[in-house]
């Protein structure tokens, strides 16, 4: 091997830094030729016993390590922060930032040469890919793969059900006691959440990008091909290394077309347009929110999975998966087929020979499961800015829908007006909940599929036009205008929007109007302005809150702080000895 790898400038220097380099990492038990100037991988774990989704990483990375062996390297593994999207307060996606932060600085920090990324629950996939992305080391995805099909009572469950479970409860048509008993079984084996959410959604943009091999969006977390998919994964970082192949290779902008395209065929989570935006923005690629509708307006759903549908990961992976999906594109003309991939060969020859076993759960691109896009971006007076809708989980009855607004200022004034049972809507109502994007909550929460009124839910009605500056969970459903930008706390127009002021929703022209003049809209703003001001002044200025605050982008920019925008490579800034 004649290639000057970074981990030499440790590890192959002569004299008292090369030996104390060498030395101290001795007593993990390396032998003489571990430091012989070999590949350095690195594993950066996400594992956590607070991140149920992750806990299987450990066994996870001891296949990555066996792999990167295998294929002459040397392994060491090390943490980032880990974001659990169930535990973790306020949001984790306050945190998102912050963990892409611990685990750029590391990788620049440390002889690493190459590095896999271990990931799962929802933020953890984007923050280490983002990470990942502004040191611009050769890198390979490794997601840990949903859990296994859940039952209660005979009956399949899943997490896109406790949604409609909880409104039921509420609605006085689900017991208590049925309710708990879900409880104890809806997570029924390790690995993230089973249906299309965000976590499924993220591993298989990763799949899509080619920055994961073949299978690793759908791959169950309990088979043993996620096992050889980590061992291998390892075997390709090495031979990244060796070959020079930087992440920016990879994820090109024809790669993160590509992936906007899957997303819309899978019927995937609103939060991977954030997500994405984000990560193109750390390899300094100009991906923008028209983008995503530009990609994906010729681009139907082709799979029948949860939340907009009715099968499980489980099952798409045994009908054919991400790859297959990817054909379905590719015979129609949709896909760069020549993009490059972590395999070393065109991102074709992972999808080009795939399958489809049952057609009910991945349907051909000219017989579609649902003819419209899976999510649309809308314009309009009430989001300059742009706000995201996801079409595939949405009734298509209020597509085009106006009616006047009932506004929430916080999720908290959300819940107390929720709490009252004499609390009532008209049936045209659109909810307004606002206060909730990047900075306003701060951390844009995913509070943006609002609970209805328990009156509402006693009339038969399951659904509502709802707009927000909030994120809603992959998992859940409804026709939820999402992520308004300007947010509300920056002073965009969702701020002024008045009781009973009327809101229309236009699909068909992508358009989200509010109706009130030029004039009263300026008039109001002005005043909301002041008002601002007032708050901005108390709000937190120290931590990493009140840093977030200071700095974070809009929605429609990724949400990413925006000093940490662009790829600023390995390079140390200066040596320590």
């Amino acid at each position: 091997m004649n290639r000057i790898l970074r981990s030499h400038d440790w590890f192959q220097r002569k004299g008292l830094d090369g030996f104390i380099y060498r030395a101290w990492l001795r007593n993990q038990g390396l032998p003489d030729d571990a430091l012989d100037g070999r590949p350095v991988i690195g594993i950066c774990n996400s594992w956590s016993d607070l991140t149920p989704c992750n806990g299987h990483f450990r066994e996870l990375a001891e296949h990555v390590k066996k792999g990167v062996l295998d294929a002459g390297g040397l392994p060491l593994e090390f943490p980032s922060m880990s974001l659990g999207e169930t535990l973790m307060r306020p949001t984790a996606m306050l945190y998102r930032n912050l963990a892409a932060m611990d685990v750029e600085e590391t990788l620049r920090a440390n002889p690493i040469d190459g590095v896999v990324l271990l990931m799962g629950c929802d933020k953890t996939t984007p923050a280490l890919m983002m990470g990942a992305a502004s040191v611009d080391l050769p890198t390979v995805g490794v997601s840990g793969g949903p859990m296994k099909k859940a039952h209660y009572q005979g009956q399949p469950i899943s997490v896109t059900m406790m949604w409609k479970m909880s409104e039921d409860v509420r609605a006085g048509t689900m017991s208590q006691a049925d309710f708990r008993g879900v409880e104890s079984c809806l997570n029924s084996s390790i690995g993230h959440c089973m249906i299309m959410g965000t976590a499924s959604t993220m591993a298989s943009m990763v799949e899509a990008l080619g920055i994961g091999l073949p299978g690793n969006a759908d791959t169950p977390a309990v088979d043993a091909g996620r096992s050889r998919l980590a061992r291998e994964a390892g075997r390709r970082a090495v031979a990244l290394t060796l070959e020079g192949t930087r992440m920016s290779s990879i994820c090109s902008m024809k790669a993160f077309e590509n992936a906007i395209r899957v997303l819309a065929a899978v019927g995937g989570s609103t939060n991977a347009v954030i997500h994405l935006t984000a990560i193109a923005r750390r390899l300094d690629l100009p991906l923008r929110l028209t983008d995503f509708d530009r990609l994906t307006a010729d681009v139907p759903t082709l799979v029948n999975i949860q939340p907009a549908g009715t099968y499980v990961m489980e099952d798409f992976y045994r009908a054919g998966g991400v790859r297959a999906v990817m054909r379905e594109l590719g015979k129609a003309g949709l896909l760069h087929g020549d993009c490059l991939t972590v395999t070393g060969q065109a991102i074709s020859s992972s999808y080009e020979t795939a399958e489809v076993f049952d057609r009910a759960v991945i349907h051909p691109y000219d017989a579609a499961f649902k003819p419209n896009t899976a999510l649309a971006v809308l314009e309009g007076n009430l989001c300059p800015g742009g706000a995201v809708i996801k079409v595939a989980a949405a009734s298509e009855h209020l597509l085009q829908h106006k009616g006047p607004a009932v506004v929430f200022d916080t999720v908290d004034v959300l819940h107390a007006r929720m709490a009252d049972e004499d609390f009532d809507v008209p049936d045209d109502a659109v909810l307004v909940l606002r206060n909730c994007g990047p900075k306003g909550y701060p951390g844009m929460p995913e509070v943006g599929n609002m609970p209805l009124p328990k009156k509402v839910l006693q009339r038969g009605i399951r659904d509502m036009v709802r707009v927000t500056d909030a994120r809603m969970s992959g998992s859940a459903f409804g026709t939820v205008v999402l992520h308004v930008s300007p947010e509300a706390s920056s002073g965009g127009p969702l701020a002024i929007v008045e009781e009973g002021d009327m809101v229309e929703l236009d699909l068909a022209q992508r358009r989200l109007t509010l109706h009130v003049s030029e004039e009263d809209i300026a008039r109001r703003q002005l005043q909301h302005a002041q008002g601002r001001l007032a708050v901005a002044r108390a709000a937190p200025r120290s931590g990493y809150v009140g840093l977030y605050r200071a700095h974070v982008n809009e929605a429609s920019e990724g949400a990413d702080l925006d000093f940490l925008v662009g790829c600023r490579g390995d390079a140390v800034p200066r040596d320590s000895h």
